[in-house]
């Protein structure tokens, strides 16, 4: 079976790229032929490993690079790079005649079912249904993204299959007759948990508005008031860096909270910690909890739009925390922090919850969409 998948590129070291990474190795290793098409790699090699029988082709439509440009610009080419686009990719389609179809939900989602070259089409969504709302963007870039979002209920339906990581988003989407819940697995297995010893706390991802670092950088002032011999380490990057060592800088915090480097090898930091923190804005099923859990972490996190609260029991291998209440994070973290017994046993429940994300159990998931879809 060939299988293809669609993304902007591969070269981030984001939660979707990690995903895509481990499906495509997994059924690449099973014997699929499995193809990743690209619209802004730039011949950047992907930041995760990829089997060497996975096929990577590149548009060359670099979206990315309008950005910056005014609105008028930016939308006059953006038209054209979406023709261009549907061009190219009709091109490859119809060329390799996959036999499925995978959008990531990115700029080919409005225009790929009408790509007639015989494969089934499958969108998978890895953020929620209010994606577009949560971007915090004002003026004509607000009424854009509600226009949009309204429009994606639609563009959704014309799949074979849409996918969501979770069943609280598969129930803001309405009654959708070919939506699917399937959840990220975890990305990688552990024999070993942290010893939850180390005075350490974590946190993960991109440095941008989604992740919330902002507030988890000033609520960790008022934690270092009771911890002041703790440390909190911020592990990615993205164009708020220079924001959030502002920020850190302002209240004092340089030798308490750092910015890091993403890792490849991030299991060996999980087990260098004793507690995991999260305060997105919003996600879709957040890698970084089910990270956090293969290695026995307990985790701290707002029960934000969408997947904390499929992954953390509350009270049980974790905190769930209304969305910006900033004093109620940092006592659920004091909470933590002060007491080894209930880290040991939230991190002990955290394991045990990992086994229902292994990759056998997900991917099977998979497959078994795939053969469906094929014999419809």
């Amino acid at each position: 079976m060939r299988i293809l998948y669609t993304i902007l590129g591969t070269f981030n070291s984001g939660g979707m790229e990690r995903v895509l990474a481990n499906k495509a190795n997994y059924l690449a290793r099973l014997g699929y032929e499995v193809i990743i098409i690209t619209t802004d790699q730039k011949n950047r090699k992907p930041y995760f490993d990829m089997d060497e029988s996975i096929q990577h082709i590149d548009l060359g439509i670099n979206y990315t690079d309008d950005i910056s440009k005014n609105i008028f610009s930016r939308t006059v080419s953006y038209l054209r790079k979406r023709y261009l686009h549907k061009a190219r990719i009709g091109a490859v389609l119809n060329q390799f005649r996959p036999s499925i179809t995978i959008s990531m939900f990115d700029n080919d989602v409005a225009f790929i079912t009408d790509i007639k070259d015989g494969s089934k089409k499958i969108v998978e969504i890895h953020f929620s249904r209010f994606k577009r709302l949560q971007y915090n963007r004002s003026g004509i870039w607000k009424v854009i993204n509600s226009y949009r979002s309204k429009m994606d209920s639609n563009i959704v339906k014309k799949f074979d299959r849409f996918v969501v990581l979770t069943e609280e988003d598969k129930g803001y989407w309405g009654k959708l007759s070919n939506i699917q819940v399937i959840p990220n697995a975890n990305s990688f297995e552990s024999n070993e948990q942290s010893i939850l010893e180390n005075k350490q706390v974590m946190a993960v991802g991109r440095f941008d508005y989604q992740k919330g670092f902002d507030e988890l950088i000033e609520i960790w002032a008022k934690v270092a008031e009771t911890f002041p011999e703790w440390k909190l380490n911020i592990y990615g990057q993205g164009p708020l860096r220079d924001q959030y060592q502002a920020l850190i800088n302002l209240l004092g915090l340089s030798d308490k909270v750092f910015l890091n480097q993403p890792q490849k090898d991030i299991k060996l930091i999980y087990l260098e910690h004793s507690v995991l923190a999260m305060t997105s804005r919003y996600e879709g099923l957040p890698m970084v909890l089910l990270e956090g859990q293969v290695c026995g972490l307990p985790m701290v996190s707002y029960a934000c739009k969408c997947g904390p609260s499929d992954i953390i029991r509350d009270g049980v291998n974790g905190y769930l925390v209304e969305e910006e209440d900033k004093n109620a994070f940092a006592q659920k973290l004091i909470a933590v922090m002060q007491d080894k017994s209930l880290r040991q046993s939230m991190g002990r429940s955290s394991y045990n919850n990992s086994k229902n994300f292994e990759v056998e159990k997900i991917m099977q998931k998979w497959i078994t969409l795939f053969d469906e879809i094929i014999k419809e």
